[in-house]
């Protein structure tokens, strides 16, 4: 199993679900987030005054994977979110040793 963390902007997320969906991924976790990268943020005129914005506004998604679907997952997630402009995000792959569903006690891929 595999948990992924993808960093996206936020009008992407009903792309990026669809296109997880298509593959037969069910769940996924959503956090509005706020950060920057190689962006480092821009600045905004408010009422004449001029100001930076550090921190910019983000999705963060974590998905639970069977190892079966990660190549899929991956290219669904750069294709879905992808604009191919500077801040589109990143994708993190970390190992995941267990996971349990609370309600059924059912463990590792079975409860994805």
């Amino acid at each position: 199993m595999k948990l992924i963390t993808v960093i996206i902007k936020p009008f992407k997320l009903d792309e990026v679900r669809e296109a997880l969906s298509d593959i037969g991924i069910q769940g996924m976790t959503v956090m509005e987030v706020k950060g920057f990268g190689r962006q480092k943020g821009h600045t905004e005129l408010y009422r004449g005054a001029e100001y930076t914005v550090d921190f910019l506004p983000k999705l963060r998604l974590e998905l639970a994977i069977a190892d079966t679907l990660l190549e899929q997952a991956i290219e669904a997630l750069c294709t879905a979110a992808h604009t191919g402009k500077i801040g589109d995000g990143k994708i993190f792959v970390t190992p995941l040793e267990q996971a349990i569903r609370i309600r059924t006690g059912e463990q590792g891929d079975a409860a994805l």
